[in-house]
């Protein structure tokens, strides 16, 4: 008998003592803008310099974090990692520097986004109405509460975001384990 696949919501663990929190300056190493919402589109970034981040609260570093905007930072532990898994072509890792740091940093860029949020398994969720005065969201999730996905909708992919709520990242099982059984800091996982 076999069982169907487990997927997990990838977070930012914050209650590690004494662990660093990373902001987004919105500029790169040559001073030009980078747009912060780049992060989350789902679709392969190229850029002339590596974007800033700074450090908004010092402590220490940790393998993953995410920025107050949901964009996810790693270190070269979690580079190599992927690789092992071969899971280069469903993500991008873009070079980073984070301010005072001299050892190589990256922002994970997930390159899929996936209509995959299984609404009636959700415990709540609630989409953007023209009602609500902002009509480029109009369609999207506006509250999205214990979530749960469609494995079917997802298919054969390990990492994506999900389409309408792309602030989430959705890994299945086998990044969960080979994270954990790599002892990768600064992971939470909820199943969804």
């Amino acid at each position: 008998m076999s069982f169907p696949p487990r997927y997990f919501e990838l977070w930012d663990e914050m209650s590690v003592p004494g662990r660093w929190v990373l902001k987004q300056k919105d500029i790169d190493e040559h001073g030009k803008r980078v747009d912060p919402w780049l992060f989350d589109k789902g679709k392969a970034i190229h850029l002339a310099g590596r974007p800033i981040l700074g450090i908004s609260h010092p402590g220490i570093p940790l393998d993953f974090s995410l920025t107050e905007l949901a964009t996810p930072v790693v270190t070269e532990r979690v580079v190599s990692l992927f690789q092992s898994l071969e899971f280069e072509k469903e993500v991008q890792f873009i070079p980073a520097q984070v301010e005072g740091r001299s050892e190589p940093y990256f922002i994970l860029n997930v390159l899929q986004v996936i209509r995959c949020i299984d609404d009636a398994r959700c415990e709540e969720v609630a989409y953007w109405t023209p009602e609500d005065g902002e009509p480029e969201l109009v369609g999207k999730y506006q509250k999205v509460y214990g979530m749960k996905v469609d494995p079917a909708r997802i298919g054969d992919t390990n990492i994506c975001r999900p389409w309408g709520w792309t602030g989430a990242i959705i890994v299945t099982e086998r990044i969960k384990l080979a994270m954990e059984g790599a002892g990768i800091t600064g992971t939470r996982f909820r199943e969804a």
